[in-house]
């Protein structure tokens, strides 16, 4: 029997990554763990609309969560814990 409480994450590392390509228009492989993700064309209104299809899908963030961080291994710690993976 399954445990109702139990769930998969809203989002894995590799969504992340391939969720942020998809924003700024590069591929995922070419977006690094430490690269700053202004630098590879994301801005706030790109933020904005990640973060609200990441809260439609399940994941409860706010744009002050991720603002102060610039890469993707900064976003994931924030996210990680927040899915409490």
């Amino acid at each position: 029997m399954t445990d109702p409480t139990s769930s998969a994450p809203v989002l894995t590392l590799e969504k992340l990554r391939a969720d942020v390509a998809r924003m700024v228009g590069e591929a995922p492989e070419d977006i690094a763990l430490d690269d700053n993700l202004m630098d590879v064309g994301l801005d706030s209104m790109r933020m904005l609309n990640l973060i609200m299809g990441w809260n439609e899908a399940g994941l409860k963030i706010d744009f002050s969560d991720l603002a102060e961080h610039t890469t993707l291994e900064g976003w994931w710690k924030v996210l990680c814990a927040r899915q409490s993976l």
